[in-house]
């Protein structure tokens, strides 16, 4: 170490490196998947136990709005305008 960085400088950068390699070490434990059975799938419908229903029996009833001529006009002109940037 240069004789300019003091002792504490020099304490300090010592903790932030064992800080990082102990969070790598961590991380790398977290993401390893060796020797670690996953939870065996019931199908797609497992994943999204968490969401609620939107529509149906057991969720609220779907809504719908009419709109005239003019504003479905409107509406598909925005749409044209927008897709047509991408």
């Amino acid at each position: 170490m240069p004789t300019a960085v003091s002792i504490l400088q020099q304490i300090g950068l010592a903790v932030l490196f064992a800080a990082t390699v102990v969070w790598v070490i961590g991380l790398l434990k977290l993401t390893r998947h060796e020797g670690v059975e996953a939870a065996p799938r019931q199908g797609p419908r497992q994943l999204l136990d968490g969401v609620p229903r939107q529509t149906g029996p057991l969720g609220p009833p779907a809504e719908s709005v009419e709109l005239s001529a003019a504003e479905r006009e409107a509406f598909e002109g925005l749409v044209r305008q927008l897709t047509s940037r991408y």
